[in-house]
């Protein structure tokens, strides 16, 4: 568990950024500029930075599905057993000349080979270094014969909300490709997992430019082109990048383990409003379940129990919650400041290992 309770709703149905082809080229739109001379200069930005932009393809293979119509007939022995094979697309970016690439865990799947294609038109096979479903993270290797043009991480913190972005990758298998936008919103919640703090930009992101970098003007790495939300699939200027900040503990993680450990308290958790009776007028969370013999249980904390801080920081809503034990190590113990009929007290919790598959 340790994830809020509260359902997903319709706004926040998201189309996760290309993993496919298209079978044709369709004609984008691009923003309407309103007046000419107002837009920064990006080309000397772009020629720094698309080197270091790759286009990842990917071959799968997997049980061939029984097509509805002949389950239960005779033919469906024909089809059970067979395999079958696809391929997508995404993108990346090199963030250590030693071949170190970073995209999305979607592009790669469960992919049978995965394959680079450099700025320079080089093609090497990459190796799956770790991955990280919870926050669609994927860490790849290549063996190239020379240093590879690298990009580093910026702060997306710094971002502001108009702030100018450029975003670069392969979409629609037109790779080498940049489009430029703003940064539109932060701390997006799109029901993607529960980790949701996503920038929202407008810069055009498409089918294919999912795992490429999100560039501030100094080229510095301040997002991970995500997912897009629009009703046919195609952009339609609202795009999602999973901030750096975030990301790139991730990736340290991947790259130095091949997987990331969370720390997980095992907790159902919903937010409480300042005029919440239980909450005694300031936000909070309430727990509102124990997975049996978790640490939450095994530490003594109840359902009905108001969590008013961790170490003494206050924890106003239940994904600052599930952030804050997340990237707690398992084992590490942290000191609850809780809200329990009526008292204020302290509870010392040892955090344990998120499960995998945890929600």
């Amino acid at each position: 568990m340790d994830r809020p309770t509260e359902d997903p709703t319709p706004r926040r149905r998201a189309l996760l950024a290309g993993l496919l082809l298209p079978p044709a080229l369709a004609g984008c739109g691009g923003n309407a500029i309103a007046q000419r001379g107002t837009l920064p200069d990006l080309a000397d930005l772009a020629e720094r930075v698309l080197p270091a932009v790759v286009a990842i393809s990917v071959q799968s293979e997997g049980p061939q599905p029984v097509p509805p119509e002949f389950r239960g007939t005779p033919l469906e022995r024909y089809f059970r057993g067979r395999r079958e094979r696809s391929q997508g697309a995404g993108s990346g970016f090199v963030i250590d000349p030693a071949g170190f690439i970073v995209t999305n865990n979607h592009v790669i799947g469960n992919a049978s080979r995965v394959t680079v294609s450099l700025q320079n038109g080089q093609e090497l096979t990459a190796r799956v270094v770790g991955s990280d479903e919870l926050m669609d993270l994927a860490l790849l290797r290549i063996e190239a014969r020379s240093p590879l043009t690298a990009v580093g991480w910026g702060s997306s913190a710094a971002m502001r909300i108009g702030s100018w972005v450029l975003a670069a990758g392969n979409p629609f298998g037109l790779g080498g490709s940049v489009t430029a936008g703003i940064v539109s919103a932060r701390g997006r919640d799109i029901g993607a997992g529960p980790f949701d703090d996503f920038i929202q930009t407008d810069a055009a992101i498409n089918p294919g430019n999912s795992g490429g970098p999100l560039f501030n003007l100094q080229g510095e790495v301040i997002g991970i082109n995500t997912a897009i939300y629009s009703p046919s699939g195609a952009n339609a200027g609202i795009g999602f990048a999973t901030p750096s900040d975030l990301a790139r503990p991730v990736i340290e993680g991947l790259r130095r383990d091949g997987r990331v450990e969370r720390g997980w308290l095992g907790v159902d958790v919903q937010d409480l409003a300042a005029d919440d009776p239980r909450s005694q007028s300031r936000r909070a969370v309430l727990v509102a379940g124990i997975v049996r013999n978790g640490p939450a249980a095994r530490s003594g904390l109840r359902a009905g129990d108001v969590v008013l801080a961790i170490n003494g920081e206050r924890t106003e809503t239940s994904r600052m919650l599930v952030r804050s034990i997340a990237a707690v190590p398992p084992g590490q113990t942290v000191r609850l400041t809780l809200l329990r009929e009526g008292r204020t007290q302290e509870l010392p919790v040892q955090v344990g290992r998120r499960p995998g598959g945890a929600p």
